[in-house]
């Protein structure tokens, strides 16, 4: 099974990583000569094509004139991640209901930047790898586990029972993200844009943090507090 991927940084870091490319095709009068000459150098066959028809692969997605066709992205397992991650602290996210593909990507790529060890979403209701995800991942997608699981409550449950602490991200009845010690396997639980946790999911958490806001907006986008909080677990284990 193929998938559509598209953007500068995406197919450059497909060249980077030696992933196989089934076709790939470019903008006519493409200007990036830096990746032009990769593609040369590797070898990698092209066609090159008008914007409509760049447009219509990428179902009208910011292609930046380069589209590629390749294996599609596998999800992990995740017994078998948990099983092989080798650290003293584990670290894990869990997204639930969240749906937007650019907040996928962004996360993606501040996981890979804090050296967490696997993300977790739902089957449904939730956003999936898409293309999207990939190129706003820049990459990412490639080093991030992803794991789909049909129910995460009974999955946190699961975790619980292997050790793990479940830490939520609530806006009330939470302490400040800069008070609790990191220090212990993680799984750390972002909601959704709208609507935050689902109760079921509230439930299973050992804890709750928010992140101190002084202004007029009541809340951050999903990625940013992701970011701040991981920044924080980050922080609090290099200490």
């Amino acid at each position: 099974m193929t998938q559509i991927v598209f953007g500068k940084n995406v197919v450059r870091q497909l060249l980077h990583d030696q992933k196989e490319i089934h076709n790939l095709w470019i903008l006519e009068g493409f200007k990036d000569k830096e990746l032009l000459s990769l593609i040369y150098k590797q070898k990698v066959s092209f066609k090159n094509c008008g914007r409509k028809k760049l447009d219509e692969l990428a179902s009208g997605g910011n292609h930046q004139g380069i589209v590629a066709e390749i294996d599609a992205y596998k999800y992990a397992n995740l017994h078998e991640l948990v099983a092989t991650i080798d650290k003293e602290y584990p670290l894990l996210v869990m997204l639930d209901g969240l749906e937007d593909p650019h907040n996928l990507g962004a996360i993606l790529r501040t996981c890979d930047a804090v050296g967490v060890d696997g993300i977790i979403i739902g089957k449904h209701r939730s956003v999936s790898l898409t293309p999207t995800v990939a190129k706003v991942s820049t990459g990412a997608i490639d080093y991030v586990p992803v794991c789909q699981v049909t129910n995460l409550a009974s999955t946190l449950r699961d975790l619980k029972q292997k050790g793990y602490w479940v830490i939520g991200s609530d806006m009330h009845h939470a302490q400040d993200y800069s008070k609790p010690d990191y220090k212990m396997p993680i799984v750390l639980v972002i909601g959704s844009e709208g609507f935050g946790m689902s109760e079921v999911v509230k439930k299973q958490c050992d804890l709750f943090v928010s992140l101190p806001m002084v202004g007029h907006v009541t809340s951050l986008n999903a990625s940013v507090a992701c970011a701040v909080l991981l920044y924080g677990i980050y922080t609090n284990r290099n200490r």
